[in-house]
């Protein structure tokens, strides 16, 4: 039976899933809360956690292999059941983000996932911290944060239940890491992530320990992004990407 630990308000559902994955909790075991005083991204930035939205740990074993696709992976399986359930054209922006296109004015953030790695009694574990705005973000958002947010009632009629996302967002996130488990799953996984890249031909700029600036081109087999430079491919693992605005 999968454990499901329910707070009306959290300080963070990750910090609290990494005790439970730290005292050996086995994978499935997810920490949900309607709200977060203390909720975080990736490179330890603040997540906005107002009411409406979905803020959801799961417990997972840590992939053996191709670890650093996991993010990804969870990404482009939650784009795909949000477009076929809710109708939401979502595509995967790296490292660990889906949005909604924007034309020329960029894209919105629908939902934002983290990753962190612990020991445990029974191995190491990974834990997938997701947020999906589901109604449209309230008044406790900051305003330049909620101008660039998209939510999944934008598209579905009615609005979806936000019991019915938590549902198909943790059965994503264990899906996704048995994918990577399975001979050819890492290959498949990476094959979707590229088909929904976002900003695929557009100039872009990483920034981070490996900074670097060019023409986004595809995924790499250990999730890294591949641009295209003035002077060549480039591959870059780590940091924060900003798309150009463009067509």
């Amino acid at each position: 039976m999968i454990s499901r630990e329910f707070h009306e308000v959290l300080p963070s559902t990750q910090d609290r899933a990494l005790e439970l994955a730290r005292g050996g909790a086995p994978e499935g075991t997810r920490v949900v809360a309607r709200r977060q005083t203390g909720g975080r991204g990736r490179g330890g930035r603040t997540w906005a956690s107002p009411e409406g939205g979905l803020y959801l740990s799961v417990v997972l074993e840590s992939p053996a292999t191709a670890p650093g696709v996991l993010p990804l992976a969870i990404g482009a399986r939650l784009a795909g059941a949000f477009s076929q359930r809710y109708g939401a054209p979502v595509r995967l922006k790296w490292p660990n983000d889906l949005v909604v296109p924007n034309g020329a004015r960029g894209a919105r953030k629908l939902s934002g996932i983290l990753v962190d790695v612990v020991g445990s009694p029974a191995g190491a574990r990974a834990v997938a911290g997701i947020g999906v705005n589901v109604s449209p973000p309230g008044g406790s958002m900051p305003p330049e944060v909620a101008a660039s947010a998209a939510s999944l009632a934008e598209f579905a009629r009615p609005p979806p239940p936000i019991d019915d996302v938590e549902a198909v967002t943790a059965e994503a996130a264990v899906a996704s890491r048995r994918e990577l488990a399975v001979p050819g799953g890492a290959e498949g996984a990476l094959r979707a992530c590229s088909q929904l890249l976002y900003g695929v031909g557009r100039r872009a700029v990483v920034d981070g320990e490996e900074s670097a600036t060019g023409r986004i081109d595809s995924i790499g087999p250990d999730g890294e992004l591949r641009l295209l430079t003035d002077t060549g491919p480039v591959s870059v693992l780590t940091g924060t990407l900003r798309v150009e605005d463009g067509p």
